[in-house]
């Protein structure tokens, strides 16, 4: 790999003015391509200190042998010139958003004599109609089944038709009535047309017109006393309404539309898009890629859409820019992008971030999808047994530990201003989480807002019910039970590597607690959230793990889940205070009934809108108890009202 060195523009020959830049590498193959405000100071990034910069950073630039820029006037052009070298290079170190799906559509055969209909996939032929993509096969074979009770045209392949033309005797849709059976000469050519025109429009999205007219010659069949036809075209119409509400109209007034939506955190970020057109959702995909670097969501939202139009297949696939494109964060770049979109679409694009109404309800709906695409690929990435063996290695490695730690425990301090200080111990062994080993502490012997403090607590408590497991030992077999009791040791465990959240100071504070007691040999960091850096004790500067490393990501689960747990801890004890401080004086509520309350309700809020009859069903509570509470609750309500008007405070 060459040295970033060695190409590094003269000092004072960039210019401070906006462009847009390009590495290119030993070849001449362009591999990363940007934009900046200040082409100088954003160049100068990448010739810095190689250990700040993001891991898939520093590749980029040990693999580029020369950079060049364009300078341009405004922001708009430089999202133009961006977007054309991203079409034209296809850069292979700018953030890649492919998927590995290969989505299907449908098919009508337009040329032939008898058109027929079909679901497929790749590449698509010159005279035929083609419909989609959808998201899942089988929900449009099915939508396809329904339609072909209303419009009975012909789905065969061409070998099928020439066998039954051959024999004079048509296929099983034939004989069901899912077929008009042209093969064998039941309907001519026009009329056959006329009904696949009908399945053209339905897959168009125009069905409003299709349910009117069948609904028509319903009633006329009726009136006329033809029932036996009027009860066909009934049914004919609960299919076509069956069909139609598999393609729902999710936006009024047959909108143009690509709605995407974001999760991310601190090393990757799912995309999902619905592709709404006519009104429908007529196509949804999703992604998930690294982030190779620390760019803002409006960043990554611009970026995102540079690429879905740019490039040829994501563009067939969602079928060219829509009029509207849904955003959940304004583009980094402001008006510039919705200028560029439109220019390449040659109408007007508005770029918008809906906050009210059936698009923001819509946008929310993708934004759960993408949560819970970005959570799945998650748990596949943890539940992957090489992936954490290479990971349990990273961190050996990076440690200098003698074993890998098969063992991690990691703690975390929650609080509110002080009050209710706790905090929790989850365990990871082999990589993997063992709930049944998480412990929760409520702190003791500090008050107040001392994070610091806290953990040389919570390290010590931990540590010495170690060593007391230890020492009351006797024999091999008794390691995991007590002589006594019985009862499993779960704290007699050494920890293979303890990891604090936080940085410097509660490092200290940990090895300080861990040295009192006689286990300092036990590895310890922690991990820094803002920067997500790796502290040793006694270390002047933190470790700085690769992104990509998955030893950096087995932490951050570590250490998110030690955050959800202890935070879980510090609410169930705020609502359980909450409920003492209200429910106080109630006659014939104690502390047991009090629990069952907020144990029934599972929080404050549901409990004050609960009524005096669904606070009697809770076991211990009767009908006087259950009014003497929502007296009580009452009573409180009015008194905050009357305090938050007068300004004194705010409601709880």
């Amino acid at each position: 790999m060459a040295d970033p060195a060695s190409y590094r523009p003269a000092p004072g020959t960039i210019p401070t003015q906006p462009g847009v830049y390009r590495f290119s590498d030993p070849a001449g193959t362009v591999i990363y391509v940007g934009k900046a405000k200040n082409l100088r100071q954003r160049l100068n990034s990448y010739f810095a200190d190689p250990a700040n910069l993001h891991f898939r950073t520093q590749t980029m630039v040990r693999t580029a042998a020369k950079v060049e820029w364009t300078v341009v006037q405004n922001e708009l052009e430089s999202l133009q010139l961006e977007y054309t070298w991203i079409k034209q290079y296809d850069p292979r170190f700018n953030i890649k958003y492919r998927d590995d799906k290969s989505y299907p559509w449908v098919c009508v055969t337009w040329g032939d004599e008898f058109p027929r209909v079909f679901v497929g996939r790749g590449a698509k032929r010159k005279g035929n109609r083609y419909y989609g993509p959808y998201a899942q096969a089988w929900a449009i074979r099915d939508t396809i089944d329904s339609l072909l009770r209303v419009f009975p045209m012909r789905s065969c392949s061409n070998g099928a038709f020439r066998n039954a033309a051959a024999s004079g005797r048509p296929c099983l849709l034939g004989y069901i009535g899912k077929c008009s059976a042209p093969c064998v000469g039941r309907i001519d050519a026009d009329h056959h047309r006329a009904i696949v025109e009908d399945v053209c429009d339905f897959l168009a999205g125009n069905t409003n017109h299709l349910v009117r007219r069948i609904r028509t010659q319903m009633l006329a069949a009726s009136e006329e006393l033809e029932f036996e036809k009027a009860a066909v075209l009934r049914d004919q119409l609960a299919a076509l309404e069956s069909a139609t509400e598999r393609n729902a109209i999710v936006l009024g007034d047959a909108t143009d539309a690509d709605v995407i939506a974001l999760a991310a955190d601190e090393l990757e970020v799912a995309i999902q898009v619905f592709h709404v057109r006519h009104g429908r959702v007529r196509g949804e995909r999703g992604w998930v890629a690294d982030r190779a670097d620390d760019s803002t969501l409006e960043e990554v939202a611009e970026n995102f859409c540079l690429q879905l139009y740019a490039d040829p297949d994501l563009a067939e696939i969602s079928g060219g820019i829509p009029r509207q494109v849904l955003l959940p964060v304004s583009p980094a770049s402001g008006d510039a992008l919705a200028n560029l979109l439109s220019e390449v679409r040659g109408t007007k694009v508005k770029v918008s971030v809906p906050q009210r109404g059936d698009k923001r309800v819509l946008l929310d709906t993708v934004a759960r999808n993408a949560a819970e695409a970005l959570a799945l690929h998650k748990t596949k990435r943890a539940s992957d047994l090489s992936t954490r063996n290479r990971a349990l290695e990273e961190l050996q490695d990076a440690l200098g530990l003698d074993t890998p730690p098969l063992r991690i425990e990691c703690f975390d301090i929650s609080h509110l201003q002080g009050t209710e200080v706790v905090a929790s111990m989850v365990v990871f062994e082999d990589g993997l989480a063992r709930k049944s080993e998480y412990r929760r502490f409520l702190i003791r012997t500090v008050e107040g807002s001392n994070d610091v403090g806290a953990m040389h607590e919570v390290i010590t408590r931990r540590m010495r019910r170690y060593l007391d497991d230890q020492a009351s030992l006797t024999g091999e077999d008794a390691v995991l039970i007590d002589a006594t009791t019985g009862v499993a040791r779960k704290f007699a465990y050494k920890p293979s590597l303890i990891v604090v959240d936080g940085g410097a100071p509660q490092v200290a504070a940990a090895q300080a607690a861990l040295d009192a007691l006689g286990v300092g040999d036990i590895p310890l960091i922690g991990l820094a959230k803002r920067l997500e850096e790796v502290w040793l004790p006694n270390e002047e500067y933190p470790l700085i793990l690769p992104r990509s490393s998955e030893g950096l990501y087995l932490l951050q689960r570590a250490r998110d889940e030690a955050h959800r747990f202890a935070i879980s801890h510090h609410r169930g004890r705020r609502s359980k205070t909450m409920v003492d401080s209200m429910l106080d004086g109630v006659p014939g509520l104690g502390e047991l009934r009090r629990k069952a309350l907020l144990t029934h309700f599972g929080s404050m809020r549901k409990l004050r809108a609960a009524g005096v009859d669904d606070i009697a069903l809770v076991p211990g509570i009767g009908r006087k108890t259950a009014e003497a509470v929502k007296v009580a609750l009452e009573g409180r309500e009015a008194t905050e009202a009357l305090n938050t008007a007068t300004g004194e405070i705010q409601p709880t």
